[in-house]
């Protein structure tokens, strides 16, 4: 295991998510006066949930990044290979879907309304970076690998048809 390829993505993710998700939601809440023990019920319970699930599907894609892609989620130290594996075979930006989901459980733990329109401008810099940095360096660098993959597999939305690489095609036919 590459110990240093390691470090670089916790760093990462502390940094480019971390910042994101944590700490710019956590100046929000106190800047608003939101910021306050949650109340346990079962709409608090949902909140916790819908922000552990998003933090799970990111670390997930992290770990992913880093194992079969031997890079990290920022764009200066990317995977070297094109991730196709885990939740990439469903939906091409899963990590991108977590850190939204996080954010929406936090927004809505804590009844904020300023977090959700935060939400809502982080979805919209997503896509504009999917579209207009993501996709054509992909593109560039992956070539029909990526093409094949980016038409079988939908930008945001989800396929039940998880996606199988070409190479795993042909040797299980």
């Amino acid at each position: 295991m590459n110990v240093y390829l390691a470090i670089r993505a916790l760093f990462f993710v502390a940094l480019l998510p971390g910042m994101v998700a944590g700490y710019v939601p956590y100046r929000l809440l106190l800047t608003t006066g939101s910021l306050h023990l949650p109340v346990l019920s079962v709409r608090s319970l949902g909140a916790a949930l819908l922000l552990l699930m998003g933090v799970t599907v990111l670390f997930r894609c992290v770990w992913d990044f880093f194992a079969s892609g031997k890079g990290t989620l920022a764009p200066i130290d990317p995977p070297r290979f094109l991730v196709v594996r885990g939740l990439y075979r469903f939906t091409r930006n899963p990590m991108y879907n977590g850190v939204i989901a996080a954010l929406l459980g936090e927004a809505w733990l804590f009844h904020s309304s300023s977090l959700l329109t935060y939400s809502l401008f982080v979805l919209v810099g997503f896509h504009l970076f999917v579209v207009l940095y993501e996709e054509p360096t992909l593109t560039a660098q992956f070539q029909e690998s990526y093409g094949a993959y980016r038409r079988s597999v939908p930008r945001w939305g989800f396929t039940t048809h998880p996606y199988e690489e070409e190479s795993t095609r042909r040797s299980t036919a």
